[in-house]
């Protein structure tokens, strides 16, 4: 049974049709959306066999309560070790044509399999892990539901993690329905806000589209004690140096702290760093200037980006594991 995620966009008045979420999650075509595999996914989403200590699971950094995320300033990994970047939301990823802050994946089911490996993550080895899924009869069950014939392997795992991402959506905001016509969705304040984000704010440049993001990377001139070369460490351009993926704007206020190195708490910090033009000039995108926004202003474009918080958000159980 395949499965659609609908997220029903509905018709939006002139100029804002853009904003709207489509109505479904795309798939690859050897990895369409299925019960099956959404179920397998999420145990494994939420199972810390994955990990060499198991103690850690994709949960514990991408959790539900958290923004499907965690709530710090960068991500503790592999024996509470302290990494270098923030845990970026796995809201909406299943829309992004590059994972990770430095887009070193392209597609999830890649995307997903690099924490389990990665030593200073989940640290586990992936032929051992293959192993210890193959003595759990539950997860033996669960594989040949969803992967009839094709057996437990890194590529089923990475395919049935990809696939329960890919159910973690926003839903509706209060910014849909005013694009669909209600004009008592927003404030005042929020409605002001969307012309900044238009235009003197700028920040429709890389913040487009129905997922508020324009999947490319930017050097925002942060300060940082040891320099992160980002997107350069892929793809050796010049422009490219200290650049990071665009993230999405929905659910944002649930998502803090921002920036790629965690280092602003609120929105207003940000929207402050913007106005500033950044503070790091070297290799800083073309795209950074100063706005001169006023007090109001600045207020203003915060209620736009909290207008985007889906009225209900994406509510989770947590599974009985395999056994």
């Amino acid at each position: 049974m395949i499965l659609t995620v609908t997220l029903g966009s509905g018709v939006a008045v002139a100029g804002k049709s853009d904003y709207l979420m489509p109505d479904a999650v795309p798939a690859p075509k050897d990895n369409q959306t299925t019960v099956e595999r959404v179920q397998l996914g999420k145990a494994l989403f939420f199972d810390p066999r994955l990990s060499s200590s198991n103690w850690i699971s994709c949960a514990t950094c991408h959790n539900p309560a958290l923004g499907w995320s965690d709530g710090l300033a960068t991500a503790l990994g592999h024996e509470m070790h302290k990494l270098a970047r923030a845990t970026p939301t796995i809201l909406n990823t299943g829309f992004n044509k590059f994972q990770f802050w430095d887009g070193r994946a392209r597609t999830l089911e890649e995307q997903a399999v690099g924490p389990i490996q990665a030593a200073g993550e989940m640290n586990q080895d992936m032929g051992e892990l293959i192993g210890e899924l193959n003595i759990i009869d539950g997860y033996k069950v669960l594989f040949e539901a969803a992967y009839p014939g094709e057996g437990i392997s890194e590529e089923t795992i990475g395919k049935a993690l990809a696939a329960f991402q890919r159910t973690v959506v926003t839903t509706e905001s209060t910014f849909d329905l005013w694009a669909k016509g209600d004009e008592g969705a927003i404030s005042p304040s929020a409605k002001r806000g969307f012309e900044l984000f238009e235009g003197k704010g700028r920040c429709v440049i890389c913040h487009s589209g129905f997922n508020f993001t324009d999947d490319g990377f930017h050097n925002l001139g942060l300060k940082e004690d040891v320099p992160d070369m980002g997107r350069y460490n892929i793809r050796k351009v010049a422009v490219l140096r200290g650049a990071f993926k665009t993230p999405t704007l929905r659910d944002v206020t649930l998502t803090a702290p921002y920036m790629h190195n965690g280092m602003y708490n609120t929105l207003e910090e940000v929207v402050d760093h913007y106005d500033r033009g950044g503070d790091v000039k070297e290799h800083l995108s073309p795209n950074m200037e100063p706005l001169g926004l006023t007090q109001q202003e600045r207020a203003d474009l915060v209620a736009f980006m909290e207008s985007l918080d889906s009225i209900e958000p994406l509510s989770t159980t947590i599974p009985h594991l395999p056994q």
